[in-house]
């Protein structure tokens, strides 16, 4: 009687039917399951008694040449540095009566516009940040013109 020598099959456990059923599975759950929104969400906002502001923020706008000058509020400004700019923005830095320094300019409520030439030298501009700084003024904003495709 002859015994089978060493080799035998062992048997294989196959993975295709069990990836089969877990994709199933998974567009399932995929399918049945319901996404909340949180734009139809019911939210009840807390009152207030408190009016809205009125008053309007105080602006300075500081007009930037093309050859370097500088105009506060349409007034030549003699000296370019930033000293002297810094000089003839810091009337208006002063704090508001009434100011709360909620804005972080110490109860100031002013607004900087630059209005700066297209041609203007870069440095002008930044001249005029840095007198600002120095001022007191920290709200600045640049005023632009917008083109007929922008108003479309």
């Amino acid at each position: 009687m002859r015994l089978r020598s060493g080799s035998r099959d062992e048997p294989e456990i196959n993975l295709i039917p069990f990836i089969d059923v877990l994709l199933v599975i998974l567009i399932f759950l995929m399918l049945s399951t319901t996404y909340n929104r949180f734009t139809e969400m019911e939210v009840r906002l807390p009152t207030a008694d408190a009016e809205p502001s009125t008053t309007r923020p105080r602006e300075v706008i500081v007009a930037v040449a093309a050859d370097g000058r500088y105009a506060v509020n349409r007034q030549l400004v003699a000296d370019r540095s930033v000293e002297g700019l810094a000089a003839a923005l810091s009337g208006f830095a002063k704090p508001e009566a009434g100011g709360n320094g909620a804005n972080g300019g110490g109860g100031n409520n002013t607004i900087l516009i630059i209005s700066a030439d297209a041609a203007a030298p870069h440095q002008a501009v930044i001249t005029v940040m840095e007198a600002a700084r120095r001022a007191g003024l920290m709200q600045i904003t640049f005023a632009t013109q917008t083109t007929g495709k922008a108003a479309r």
